[in-house]
Protein backbone atom coordinates (compact mmCIF):
# COMPACT_ATOMS: atom_id res chain seq x y z
CA UNK A 1 0.00 0.00 0.00
CA UNK A 2 1.21 3.43 -0.48
CA UNK A 3 3.37 5.69 1.65
CA UNK A 4 -0.31 8.27 2.27
CA UNK A 5 -2.88 5.77 2.73
CA UNK A 6 -4.25 7.77 5.69
CA UNK A 7 -4.42 10.72 2.94
CA UNK A 8 -2.39 13.98 2.99
CA UNK A 9 -3.40 17.47 4.13
CA UNK A 10 -4.05 19.79 1.25
CA UNK A 11 -6.19 22.81 0.94
CA UNK A 12 -5.01 25.28 -1.95
CA UNK A 13 -4.36 28.83 -0.44
CA UNK A 14 -4.42 30.57 -4.10
CA UNK A 15 -0.86 31.89 -3.71
CA UNK A 16 -0.35 31.42 -7.38
CA UNK A 17 2.78 29.76 -6.57
CA UNK A 18 2.55 26.88 -8.64
CA UNK A 19 2.28 29.16 -11.42
CA UNK A 20 4.88 30.45 -11.32
CA UNK A 21 9.18 30.75 -10.48
CA UNK A 22 9.91 27.57 -12.29
CA UNK A 23 10.05 26.60 -16.07
CA UNK A 24 8.06 24.09 -17.16
CA UNK A 25 5.59 22.89 -19.86
CA UNK A 26 1.82 23.28 -19.39
CA UNK A 27 0.60 20.84 -21.65
CA UNK A 28 -2.61 21.22 -23.76
CA UNK A 29 -4.82 19.27 -25.28
CA UNK A 30 -7.60 19.75 -27.85
CA UNK A 31 -10.58 19.64 -25.66
CA UNK A 32 -8.64 22.46 -23.16
CA UNK A 33 -7.71 24.42 -25.78
CA UNK A 34 -11.60 25.03 -27.32
CA UNK A 35 -12.65 24.87 -23.45
CA UNK A 36 -10.00 28.19 -23.32
CA UNK A 37 -10.86 29.67 -27.21
CA UNK A 38 -14.89 29.66 -25.67
CA UNK A 39 -13.98 31.28 -22.47
CA UNK A 40 -12.25 33.89 -24.08
CA UNK A 41 -14.18 34.26 -26.68
CA UNK A 42 -11.27 34.97 -28.88
CA UNK A 43 -10.70 32.53 -32.14
CA UNK A 44 -8.72 29.64 -31.91
CA UNK A 45 -5.73 31.32 -34.50
CA UNK A 46 -5.70 34.17 -32.36
CA UNK A 47 -5.20 31.92 -29.07
CA UNK A 48 -2.82 29.86 -30.53
CA UNK A 49 -0.76 32.41 -31.27
CA UNK A 50 -0.88 34.91 -28.37
CA UNK A 51 -0.51 32.11 -25.47
CA UNK A 52 0.42 28.58 -26.64
CA UNK A 53 4.28 27.45 -28.05
CA UNK A 54 4.92 24.20 -29.48
CA UNK A 55 7.46 22.25 -28.02
CA UNK A 56 8.40 18.93 -28.62
CA UNK A 57 5.32 18.45 -31.56
CA UNK A 58 3.20 19.52 -28.55
CA UNK A 59 1.73 22.29 -27.45
CA UNK A 60 2.02 24.32 -24.24
CA UNK A 61 0.41 27.79 -22.42
CA UNK A 62 3.41 30.61 -22.68
CA UNK A 63 5.04 31.74 -19.79
CA UNK A 64 7.26 34.92 -19.26
CA UNK A 65 11.08 34.54 -20.20
CA UNK A 66 11.97 36.60 -17.02
CA UNK A 67 9.64 35.38 -14.28
CA UNK A 68 8.38 32.05 -15.68
CA UNK A 69 4.91 33.14 -14.73
CA UNK A 70 1.75 31.45 -16.64
CA UNK A 71 0.68 33.42 -19.42
CA UNK A 72 -2.91 33.51 -17.55
CA UNK A 73 -1.47 34.46 -14.15
CA UNK A 74 -1.98 37.80 -13.22
CA UNK A 75 -2.08 39.70 -9.74
CA UNK A 76 -1.19 36.03 -8.16
CA UNK A 77 -4.65 35.36 -9.64
CA UNK A 78 -5.89 32.63 -12.80
CA UNK A 79 -7.20 34.06 -15.54
CA UNK A 80 -8.69 31.25 -16.47
CA UNK A 81 -9.61 28.96 -13.85
CA UNK A 82 -12.50 27.57 -14.48
CA UNK A 83 -11.52 26.16 -17.58
CA UNK A 84 -7.50 25.18 -16.32
CA UNK A 85 -5.86 22.59 -17.77
CA UNK A 86 -5.85 19.08 -16.29
CA UNK A 87 -2.51 19.77 -15.83
CA UNK A 88 -3.32 22.40 -13.71
CA UNK A 89 -6.55 20.93 -11.73
CA UNK A 90 -4.68 17.98 -10.64
CA UNK A 91 -1.84 19.76 -9.12
CA UNK A 92 -0.36 18.79 -6.46
CA UNK A 93 -1.62 14.76 -7.15
CA UNK A 94 1.17 14.10 -9.73
CA UNK A 95 3.16 11.01 -9.97
CA UNK A 96 6.52 12.95 -9.24
CA UNK A 97 5.27 14.55 -5.97
CA UNK A 98 3.76 11.41 -4.37
CA UNK A 99 6.70 9.13 -5.44
CA UNK A 100 7.66 9.27 -1.52
CA UNK A 101 7.13 11.03 1.43
CA UNK A 102 10.46 12.93 0.30
CA UNK A 103 8.98 13.89 -3.09
CA UNK A 104 5.97 15.32 -1.17
CA UNK A 105 8.05 17.41 1.07
CA UNK A 106 10.44 18.92 -1.41
CA UNK A 107 6.78 20.06 -3.20
CA UNK A 108 5.43 21.18 0.41
CA UNK A 109 8.54 23.81 -0.23
CA UNK A 110 6.61 25.07 -3.48
CA UNK A 111 3.62 25.02 -2.53
CA UNK A 112 2.34 26.56 1.06
CA UNK A 113 -1.29 24.35 0.76
CA UNK A 114 0.98 21.40 1.23
CA UNK A 115 0.31 20.21 5.00
CA UNK A 116 -1.38 23.91 5.83
CA UNK A 117 -2.09 23.76 9.47
CA UNK A 118 -6.05 24.73 8.52
CA UNK A 119 -5.41 22.02 5.60
CA UNK A 120 -7.97 18.82 5.51
CA UNK A 121 -6.06 15.47 5.29
CA UNK A 122 -7.29 14.24 1.50
CA UNK A 123 -8.34 10.69 1.33
CA UNK A 124 -6.42 8.72 -0.25
CA UNK A 125 -9.32 7.45 -2.85
CA UNK A 126 -9.34 11.07 -3.58
CA UNK A 127 -5.90 11.64 -4.38
CA UNK A 128 -6.07 8.56 -6.37
CA UNK A 129 -8.55 9.93 -9.03
CA UNK A 130 -7.01 12.80 -8.93
CA UNK A 131 -3.76 11.16 -9.81
CA UNK A 132 -4.98 8.92 -12.56
CA UNK A 133 -7.12 11.55 -14.41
Amino acid sequence: MSWYKKGLKFQCTGCGQCCTKEPGYVWLSAAEIDAMVAHLQISKEEFMRRYTRSVFGRISLLESKTTFDCVFLKDKKCQIYSVRPKQCRTFPWWNENLESKEAWKETAQRCEGIDHPEAPVIPFEFIEAERNK
